[in-house]
């Protein structure tokens, strides 16, 4: 049996190029995971902007995770939480919530590095229309550990018998995993996972994945990485309904899309405090 590998896509959000996993033609969703952007690493010299403006969601939960980098996040819902390497940002819309991610004034006027995954995760059917909420987890919360020359942390859900701290609400997990040279970890029990590579190389048996290569894999399967390599791991259990993407928006309704497109156009969402006077545009807008 083959096995499905995809490379991502390139696309433009704001401005800038970004790698995009999911979702594509020949893969809609891996377990709930339902949208992987890889943006960076880029240098933003002093002055430079790296600003996602004000856009809504509905029916998702967003998790960033940096490697490199310092962004600040903004919502409706009055949050302000900066974000850095190692940290957890996990946004969950329900029936909808407008956010944005900008970088501070100290840190525009110096430049950085910016590297890092913005993730969508699909709510259940059950829970599409709840209340939206925001979470912040430090680097200390996630569970870190090295093994055979692998450093794993578990950022959501559960793996090698390890939770993450984030308040997920259907089966999944997303782990980060950093090899040294000559690494090897085994696969996990799950229903439904992927491999992404972030930097490097890393082979399963006799197939070699390099950046930007998405790859599912099956429990008991080892990776291993000879010179080093950067790799994320997630997926989980598939829902039982079939969910749409409109833009920003996922459901198992389409109805919900076009209501909540209709919303944003309306501009009949949420406002961000502080962060009013922009917003990305639907497509059909322009």
């Amino acid at each position: 049996m083959s096995r499905e590998v995809l490379g991502a896509k390139s696309v433009e959000m704001e401005g800038s190029i970004v790698r995009r996993a999911i979702p594509q033609v020949a893969r809609r969703m891996v377990g709930p995971f339902a949208f992987l952007d890889h943006f960076g690493p880029r240098t933003l010299e002093p002055g430079q902007a790296f600003d996602v403006r004000p856009h809504p969601h509905v029916g998702l939960s967003t998790l960033t995770w940096l490697y490199s980098g310092d962004l600040v996040h903004r919502d409706s819902l009055g949050s302000v939480q900066p974000i850095r390497a190692g940290e957890v940002n996990w946004m969950t819309a329900g029936q909808g919530i407008v956010h944005s991610e900008r970088l501070d004034a100290v840190v525009r006027a110096r430049g950085q590095l910016v590297h890092g995954l913005q993730f969508w995760v699909a709510l259940p059917a059950r829970d599409e229309e709840m209340t939206p909420a925001f979470e912040h987890h430090g680097a200390e919360a996630i569970p870190e550990w090295s093994e055979r020359f692998v450093t794993v942390k578990v950022v959501a859900g559960e793996g090698w018998r390890r939770r993450g701290p984030v308040g997920v609400r259907s089966s999944l997990l997303l782990a980060d995993l950093s090899f040294a040279a000559g690494g090897a970890i085994g696969v996990p029990a799950a229903k439904e996972l992927a491999l992404y590579v972030v930097s490097g190389k890393v082979c399963v048996g006799d197939e070699t994945f390099e950046i930007g290569q998405l790859a599912m894999v099956s429990e008991g399967e080892v990776l291993e990485s000879a010179d080093g390599a950067q790799v994320v791991l997630f997926g989980g259990d598939p829902f039982p309904e079939r969910r749409s993407i409109d833009w920003n928006f996922v459901s198992s309704d389409p109805k919900r899309l076009v209501a909540a497109r209709a919303r944003w156009v309306a501009r009949q969402f949420p406002v961000i405090p502080g962060d009013a006077d922009e917003r990305v545009p639907h497509p059909s807008e322009h």
